[in-house]
């Protein structure tokens, strides 16, 4: 148990920073979720419109430093092929 001011304020803080970084991943994931239902479904307009929108929070939670930015591009570009490869076929 932290025995110092200082160590039982960064206790503190830790605690609502991990609470940021979940509820932020828990979104990402979301909006990743509802691109690849619409994937699934076989719907490139619903797949398109989903993406446009689980763009932005991904972009947001690699520049908070919550994911990797890699992880992103990597995560975006794969879900971008999924979406082209449903108008071709």
């Amino acid at each position: 148990m932290a025995n110092t001011a200082s160590a039982k304020k960064r206790i503190r803080q830790t605690v609502r920073a991990t609470a940021r970084t979940r509820a932020r991943k828990a979104r990402m994931r979301t909006f990743i979720k509802k691109v690849e239902e619409a994937v699934d479904g076989g719907n490139p307009a619903a797949a398109a419109a989903a993406l446009k929108a689980a763009q932005p929070e991904m972009q947001r939670a690699a520049g908070k430093r919550v994911v990797h930015a890699n992880q992103v591009a990597r995560k975006l570009s794969r879900l971008s092929a999924r979406i082209k490869s449903l108008g071709t076929s």
